[in-house]
């Protein structure tokens, strides 16, 4: 009987471990919702998986950028990425799309379907048809986010066997023209799932956004990625912040970014009739409230900046120097110590906090990025301009993690 118990408390722990490590909070964003009329996807992702890299991929139809795990240096899996013909993808894991009969063992197969389709698509269309002819069952329970450089924006909540496609353009399904996702699914089982709260907090933040037009790749990465407010229960923790010169632990689960986050990726696409060689990734690689947003554009190949590349450790230097950071914040490592910040490591009533130093200067690094966006709009895209803002806004990023907190972008600590 102990032995029974002993295997119902285990399996009970990997189900509860499994939904924890993959509860990404997603959405997709019609052009129709945005002030510059360019449709947004944007990935907050949770893993278990906290080594990630980004990677330049020409073994396909287009050439891509893939948000990959360092521990796959082939890049057989692809968790977020974009393609050469402005087509872009993402997903979030779904707890609730299959059918209770369902008895497929095969599963986790979502990495390499986003990476099929990174391949292959350049629109919409062809991913329902990527769905519709692999074999089955596809081995996945997700809802995959998709935009294109023809206007489309849907998400697809799929099983092993079917499919159904949200369109963010149609008023009947988004009337303001976006789609939220964490981990359930609409077209499945009814409050089953997971991600509900985080859910509530992403929708009062969109509502907001749309109501002052300011539905943003910026608002994305500053607004949502970064927020601290609870949707259940009120608590904000960027309000009646504690003192700089005491720890102060504050309970942290069901926020958006939680200890669980590695990664953020925003795709802004480009409107209908705008060369696809504009659309552009805004990356935040590593644990998102340690890490600076930062532009990268397929178009420019696989020469950006070295720090989100795997280098003789096999991890990314800017990653490692998040992790190094993010420590600092959880520094209990022992027990459900994962579960408790250091309040006052991220944000401090004297504004020394780590977070009180990101934000402003990536806001820095958004102004530079935008303005090169706008002026591609103007000229056109032009490659020489891209490495010329990779050095110059690369080597920012290198100057701040060392003149903030003496951590340079190998990771090593002076």
């Amino acid at each position: 009987m102990r032995h029974f118990l002993l295997i119902i408390l285990w399996i009970g722990f990997q189900f509860f471990f499994s939904r924890s490590a993959f509860s990404c909070t997603t959405a997709v964003i019609s052009g129709k919702a945005t002030p510059d009329g360019r449709p947004l996807l944007w990935k907050h992702r949770d893993s278990d998986a906290v080594q990630n890299i980004l990677r330049y991929f020409n073994d396909g139809r287009y050439p891509y950028l893939g948000l990959i795990n360092a521990d796959d240096p082939q890049g057989e899996q692809v968790w977020a990425g974009y393609n050469a013909a402005g087509f872009a993808i993402m997903n979030s894991a779904s707890y609730n799309l299959k059918s209770q009969s369902d008895t497929t063992r095969l599963q986790g197969r979502e990495g390499v379907i986003m990476k099929l389709a990174l391949q292959r698509c350049r629109t919409i269309d062809d991913f329902a048809h990527l769905l519709d002819t692999l074999p089955k069952p596809l081995g996945v329970e997700s809802n995959f986010g998709v935009i294109d450089a023809q206007g489309g924006a849907a998400y697809f909540e799929t099983n092993n066997f079917t499919y159904k496609k949200l369109d963010a353009n149609d008023p009947a399904i988004a009337p303001n023209g976006y789609i939220i996702h964490t981990n359930f699914s609409f077209t499945g089982r009814l409050n089953d799932g997971a991600g509900y709260i985080r859910y509530q907090e992403a929708d009062k933040l969109f509502e907001q956004a749309v109501a002052r037009n300011q539905l943003t790749a910026a608002f994305l990465l500053q607004k949502v990625s970064r927020s601290l407010e609870h949707g259940l229960t009120g608590v904000n923790l960027y309000e009646n912040l504690p003192d700089a010169n005491r720890t102060h632990f504050v309970c942290f689960r069901d926020f958006i970014p939680r200890h669980s986050s590695v990664s953020v990726m925003v795709v802004q696409g480009v409107r209908q009739g705008q060369n696809a060689n504009q659309t552009v990734a805004w990356t935040i690689l590593g644990f998102p409230l340690t890490s600076v947003a930062f532009p990268i554009w397929v178009a420019a190949g696989a020469d950006f900046p070295s720090f989100f590349k795997a280098d003789a450790d096999s991890t990314a230097p800017l990653c490692r120097a998040a992790l190094l950071l993010k420590d600092r914040c959880f520094p209990i490592k022992r027990g459900s110590g994962y579960n408790y910040l250091n309040w006052s490591a991220l944000l401090n009533n004297q504004g020394r906090g780590i977070l009180q130093h990101i934000l402003p200067f990536e806001r820095h690094l958004l102004h530079l990025g935008n303005a090169q966006i706008k002026a591609f709009e103007q000229t056109g895209f032009k490659q020489k301009a891209v490495k010329k803002f990779y050095r110059t806004a690369g080597r920012m990023v290198r100057d701040f993690y060392r003149n903030e907190w003496q951590i340079d972008l190998t990771g090593r600590v002076k």
